[in-house]
């Protein structure tokens, strides 16, 4: 059975380190950690979850659609 508290443990452990420094997570990782936990979001879902609770990352998107990658702009701060 899914529990709410594993929806933040799942982004956290989405969040990609890229060389330079710059931490992302795009939509389809978070849904891929999502499923480990039980959670069967639609990226629509995702999305809204993101935006809603995390306020320390962007959308950085390249192109439009439920698929987008975001940025962590403030990497002082937390969730």
């Amino acid at each position: 059975m899914p529990r709410r508290d594993d929806i933040e443990t799942a982004f956290r452990q989405a969040i990609v380190m890229e060389p330079s420094g710059r931490r992302t997570v795009t939509t389809a990782d978070f849904l891929k950690v999502l499923l480990t936990f039980n959670w069967d979001w639609t990226p629509r879902e995702a999305n809204q979850w993101i935006e809603g609770h995390v306020s320390t990352f962007k959308d950085i998107s390249q192109q439009e659609g439920e698929l987008r990658t975001f940025m962590m702009y403030n990497p002082n701060g937390g969730l």
